[in-house]
């Protein structure tokens, strides 16, 4: 997913809550975008909540040619504020991060692939709100959903958790 020859990789700088706004409209305008995200969990009320949000709020990659002077429509595009710039002209990004970032936090349609855990095996939660905890696996459900038995205050507790946040003991 490198960017192709002759396109340079640069941070534009977005206005708020435009994130989304900004990627569509700059891929209607051709322009090859990278959006990392991450997982989030805050506790409200009595419950957690898990979120998808952007690595770096306020801020997206833009791949570019520079040789067509295509910076300039990249800032007058809706949701973006400006391209990153130390100077007159905006500053690139090398390529070798943009890959490993890409490598991190690629967000695929692939299908996530079978629990390699089954029931009784001993896991650490990775994380998410019972991070550090140690669990044994009750069950699996078939839409993939990992139900563990985790001790919890002097007792016994099952609790759901996805398989990406569990690793063995």
């Amino acid at each position: 997913m490198a960017s192709d020859q002759g396109t340079t990789w640069f941070i534009a700088q977005l206005k708020p809550n435009s994130a989304r706004i900004a990627e569509r409209n700059l891929h209607r305008q051709g322009f090859e975008t990278f959006l990392p995200m991450v997982e989030e969990t805050h506790r409200r009320a009595d419950a957690f909540i898990t979120k998808t949000v952007p690595l770096f709020p306020g801020y997206i990659f833009v791949a570019l040619d520079v040789t067509q002077g295509l910076w300039r429509k990249v800032n007058s595009t809706y949701g973006v504020s400006r391209l990153v710039a130390f100077g007159s002209a905006p500053t690139p990004i090398p390529d070798e991060l943009i890959v490993a970032f890409q490598k991190r936090y690629a967000q695929g349609d692939e299908e996530e692939p079978m629990s390699p855990f089954s029931p009784g095996d001993q896991v650490r939660v990775a994380s998410g709100p019972f991070a550090d905890f140690a669990a044994e696996i009750e069950t699996i459900d078939p839409d993939r959903r990992v139900w563990v038995l985790m001790e919890l205050m002097g007792r016994q507790t099952r609790v759901a958790v996805e398989p990406r946040h569990l690793k063995p003991l």
